[in-house]
């Protein structure tokens, strides 16, 4: 090929220049020129059109290969051969399916049937047998007109009649007995489960909810929203009868889930809030199958290089699938469960979000002694595991460091302007500042129970206690005023119950997670009073279900801001993940030069101020332990002295005690005891209480005016 190279060419009067451009003609392999000539227009149609046939979904496969083409001919030959005998398989079902719906027709059984649904079969008796009798009339007078026109086409046409009148009702009686599923008297079936069918048929649900007893048997629902698919399940948004509450279907939750035939964890009942909303709203969202059943998923924060601790941290799904994420900063978090369900992988997962924040330092206390808190070591501030009374020792060194810390940012942000400080909180910009120094700062204690319990004798301030009670007063004052200072409590226990956990602690943790507990009592030590009435049990999750707990946000959540707990299944971190993260989080710090204590070889021991700390203490709001003040009501009167006293040593969160606990432990005689309580201006009233055998209206006493009227009578 010869060409001639053109360096440039003229383009508005410019030259501009350019590559080669050669020109030449196409030759063959004998070196002769091939002229290109134009495509048919007919050929590039039929091209086109040969595509579209090969490729195209619309056309069966047995038009567009040989092999399908043959197998698709077999198909139709069997299918044929076995015509006859399954169209006279489903003629017999037809007939049989015909004569029950006669059957029902004649009878009158929708009619029978609505009149003993309302109670009202002895004042329908009467037209219930005339319009029987009506039928059967219809009937033989249908019979008999059907008789002679056949006898007439006989004489008329002879004996073709017989074979077209057959052919017509073997093809009708076939196609009216084919096959359906859920059809009855069409298909064999063993008695067995119920079968989810209110999502076609909404008549269904009605009737679900009246067994439930939530609705009366004269009562219907209102369908506010159709059923709709959202993730593996279905949807639904109705309206209660004016006279029923939302509240006593969430209650009732498990005996709606075995109308509607499914498990209890498939089954999701919550009240509509806000203004779409109102008392009688119900939203229901019921699972295809078990939600909690498949392997849990890895924790997004693997694929991040780092984090904003002001973030929501990744926690886990919920039911419907949707991620769910955890406020941590300006609140706390309260862990608990049972031992083997997954309450420390829980807390290292909140943690994780934190440690890959390189503005925050951490406090890492491990009171199981045990090596799934070693890689925190790379990170933290702080860190000790162990489960003896010098590391509950050294935990208090920690709080009373971290309450003359929290002061001293109170007095410090009373100083900054307002545009560095418009509140007294702190901001992101303030915790990433190294010059205001205050970082968040997380304090993660696990198996928390060790150091509240611990009996080691103490003389703070001339006031002897136990160490576990020091720790439980110092915990509590954090809890009251540190998240508004930066500072985080990640708190978690594998015993729940109201003498570990203080009731004052208890009381200011922003938000819980109860994993699988033993009973109701210990969901609600965890997860707040009352909460198993509303429809949140931990002790109703199953053990199958490893990281599956109910979580009570302190904010607002995926899951909408007027969700008052979800239950959600946790990532999955395992042990090379945990250390990764922290390793990531150590480089972090490396680069921004924020690795401190004892991270960073710098093992200082933490100042010991009780002075500082029982100032702060007795500053509070007078409650920072749970217990009354014994000490000024030596005095008071008996049987309200024991009655003080009863309720310091059974320390609960709760509002309401009942009349009759306190009769049976203190072993008082109930008209003697009433009497005396009257007299001393105790007013006992009726509550509706959660037992073991349901809800019941008992009468007892209001707490807080017992200890009111405790501090009225010591003064």
């Amino acid at each position: 090929m010869n060409g001639e190279a053109v360096n440039g060419n003229a383009v508005n009067g410019d030259m501009v220049p350019v590559g080669p451009v050669y020109d030449g003609e196409l030759v063959d392999e004998n070196g002769q020129g091939v002229t290109a000539t134009a495509t048919p227009a007919r050929e590039r149609w039929r091209v086109r059109a040969g595509r579209w046939w090969r490729h195209s979904p619309r056309v069966p496969l047995a038009l567009k290969s040989g092999p399908h083409a043959r197998q698709a001919v077999r198909d139709g030959v069997a299918w044929l051969l076995l015509l006859p005998r399954r169209l006279l398989r489903a003629a017999a079902r037809g007939v049989l399916a015909a004569f029950r719906w006669w059957r029902k027709w004649v009878t009158v059984r929708d009619y029978r049937e609505a009149a003993v649904s309302s109670d009202k079969l002895a004042d329908k008796f009467t037209e219930i047998r005339e319009l029987t009798i009506f039928r059967w009339k219809v009937t033989g007078a249908v019979v008999a007109a059907f008789a002679s026109a056949l006898l007439v086409a006989w004489l008329l046409y002879g004996s073709i009649t017989w074979w077209v009148v057959g052919g017509l009702a073997v093809l009708v009686l076939g196609v009216l007995g084919r096959r359906r599923d859920g059809s009855p008297g069409r298909k064999a079936v063993l008695s067995g489960p119920r079968s989810l069918t209110w999502t076609m048929d909404p008549q269904v649900l009605v009737d679900a909810f009246r067994d439930a007893k939530l609705i009366g048997k004269d009562e219907t629902l209102r369908l506010v929203e159709r059923p709709t698919r959202q993730g593996d399940g279905w949807a639904i948004t109705v309206d209660l009868p004016a006279t029923r509450k939302a509240a006593d279907v969430v209650k009732n939750r498990d005996a709606l889930a075995s109308a509607l035939a499914v498990d209890e964890v498939q089954l999701i009942v919550e009240r509509v809030r806000g203004n779409g909303g109102h008392a009688g709203r119900v939203a229901m969202w019921v699972a295809d199958s078990d939600p909690y059943a498949t392997p849990p998923q890895r924790t997004p924060l693997l694929a991040a290089e780092r984090w904003d601790a002001w973030r929501p941290v990744p926690f886990g799904r919920d039911a419907r699938n949707r991620r769910i994420h955890v406020p941590l900063v300006w609140t706390s978090l309260l862990i608990g469960a049972i031992p083997r369900q997954g309450k420390t992988f829980t807390a290292r997962l909140a943690t994780a979000g934190l440690i890959l924040d390189p503005h925050t330092r951490l406090y890492v206390a491990d009171f199981k002694a045990g090596k799934d808190w070693d890689a925190a070591a790379l990170v933290a501030h702080r860190f000790l595991s162990g489960d003896e009374s010098d590391d509950v020792l050294t935990l208090i060194g920690w709080l009373v460091e971290l309450i003359a810390e929290v002061q001293d940012r109170y007095r410090r942000m009373r100083e900054l302007d307002d545009r560095v400080c418009p509140e007294s909180k702190v901001t992101p910009a303030m915790s990433r500042d190294p010059a205001l120094r205050m970082p968040i700062t997380p304090i993660i204690i696990d198996e928390v129970q060790v150091p509240l319990e611990d009996r080691t004798s103490l003389e703070v301030q001339g006031k002897k206690l136990t160490a576990g009670e020091y720790v439980g007063e110092l915990l509590t004052w954090l809890a009251k005023k540190g998240p508004a200072a930066g500072v985080v409590l990640v708190l978690a226990t594998q015993r729940p119950d109201s003498k570990t956990i203080p009731s004052g602690l208890r009381a200011v943790l922003g938000s819980r997670f109860a994993l699988r507990v033993m009973d109701w009592r210990d969901s609600n030590i965890v997860l707040g009073e009352q909460m198993n009435t509303r429809g949140h049990d931990a002790s109703r999750l199953l053990p199958s279900h490893k990281g599956v707990g109910i979580l009570r946000p302190d904010g607002d959540t995926d899951a909408g801001a007027d969700v008052l707990a979800i239950t959600v299944r946790t990532d999955y971190m395992p042990n090379d993940d945990w250390r990764t993260i922290c390793e990531r989080g150590r480089a972090l710090r490396e680069v921004e030069g924020t690795l401190t204590g004892q991270a960073a070889g710098h093992d200082v021991p933490a100042e010991l101020d009780h002075a500082v700390a029982a100032r702060a203490i007795g500053s509070g709001a007078g409650a920072a332990s749970a217990e009354p003040r014994m000490e000024a009501q030596r005095d008071l009167p008996e049987p309200l002295a024991s009655v003080i006293e009863y309720l310091s040593a059974n320390d609960s969160d709760r509002e309401f005690v009942p009349n009759s606990e306190l009769i049976e432990a203190l072993g008082a005689d109930p008209v003697w005891f009433g009497r005396q309580m009257s007299e001393l201006g105790c007013r006992s009233v009726r509550e509706r209480i959660s037992t073991e055998h349901g809800v019941r209206q008992v009468r007892g006493y209001v707490i807080a005016e017992l200890l009111a009227l405790a501090d009225r009578s010591a003064d």
